[in-house]
């Protein structure tokens, strides 16, 4: 999946380099054991069929981040230039992309980093830009189904990865410069009492998330190249070690329990079987 002959803008801004390999985010599963992901360098979508093989689906001028199933046949997007935007007709021969919104009432957004649908159609994603502890003024947003958008939460040093327990009326959040987990207790009356869930270590921070149905918490250690497994109370139960590089982005699980992780130092997608990780770890 390399790309030859052109300078990447992205990656010379945000990596130091003119022409990384790819740098890979944002997997989720396809329903027949492959993956679609972003890839942020390139501007592009990309493809893995269930044998491993690479497919690219769309190539557009952006920074695509973050990528979660809208519904069937479209993705939803977080663009770190874009905004929030939709690739129509996945399964097609001819993907569209459309844009479904660039900024908050006017002023542009500072950075859409990740996303999740809720089961009612409603898109949250994280507004990261270069916040940090510097300057905590990133955003959780809601994006309701009748195209409005709610401000979730704001004054977030640097929102990145998260994931939706509905069941238990509450958000994970991922805090890069904060090194941490936030849970966000949310309803119809808005947050409430928002606190740390885990606090992280060394590295860079927490990038991609993922929640299994029994409330394992899953961490990409962004700087580390581990992604933590956590049980539903926050006691870490494995860390499961990238071989390669130190950039383990993002992570997803499937719905036979197979985790898929996104490594971009080496541009690589790593998996493993969260069952049998545990138990081995556990069995030593």
């Amino acid at each position: 999946m390399e790309v030859a002959g052109r300078i990447s803008p992205w990656a010379r801004m945000e990596r130091g380099v003119d022409a990384p390999l790819c740098f890979l985010e944002g997997p989720v599963p396809d329903g027949a054991g492959g993956l679609y992901l972003v890839d942020v360098a390139w501007g592009r979508i990309l493809r893995m069929t269930a044998d491993g093989e690479f497919s690219v689906l769309l190539e557009y001028d952006g920074a695509p981040n973050g990528l979660a199933w809208l519904n069937d046949d479209t993705l939803a997007v977080a663009d770190f230039r874009r905004g929030l935007v939709v690739v129509e007709e996945v399964r097609s021969a001819a993907p569209r992309l459309r844009v479904l919104l660039d900024g908050d009432d006017g002023r542009a957004f500072r950075g859409l980093n990740d996303l999740v649908v809720g089961s009612d159609g409603s898109i949250y994603v994280t507004d990261q830009g270069d916040t940090g502890l510097h300057d905590p003024s990133g955003k959780l947003y809601r994006f309701h189904p009748d195209g409005r958008l709610e401000t979730v939460l704001d004054a977030i040093p640097s929102p990145n990865g998260l994931a939706l327990d509905e069941a238990r009326g509450a958000i994970y959040l991922a805090v890069t410069r904060d090194n941490a987990i936030w849970r966000v207790p949310y309803g119809p009356a808005g947050p409430r009492k928002v606190g740390r869930f885990v606090q992280l270590s060394g590295g860079i921070g927490p990038d991609g998330i993922a929640l299994a149905d029994d409330g394992t918490l899953l961490v990409a250690h962004l700087g580390m190249g581990v992604v933590w497994v956590y049980d539903e109370r926050g006691i870490p139960r494995v860390a499961l070690e990238a071989p390669g590089g130190r950039a383990t982005t993002n992570v997803c699980i499937d719905r036979t329990g197979q985790v898929y992780v996104t490594e971009s130092d080496t541009s690589s997608i790593l998996t493993v079987d969260l069952a049998v990780a545990v138990a081995e770890e556990e069995g030593r």
